[in-house]
């Protein structure tokens, strides 16, 4: 193994916290565009959404079953 000086130790940590950061800067992006995709909607509309993305769900697994 070749030796590792502390500036190319630094450098490397230096590298991986700024992917970390850029990690959590992109997941809150995200989160954020997806609470701005429907700021109107109510909880009854949510959960009417949500049962029927579930619904499907059953229905296309069943479906996967049966063949």
């Amino acid at each position: 193994m070749l030796p590792v000086d502390g500036r190319q130790l630094e450098n490397v940590k230096g590298e991986l916290l700024k992917l970390k950061n850029k990690e959590a800067a992109d997941c809150r992006t995200m989160a954020q565009r997806g609470q701005d995709r429907r700021p109107e909607e109510t909880e009854e509309q949510r959960n009417s959404r949500l049962s029927d993305m579930a619904q499907r769900g059953q229905e296309r697994r069943a479906e996967e079953t049966e063949e």
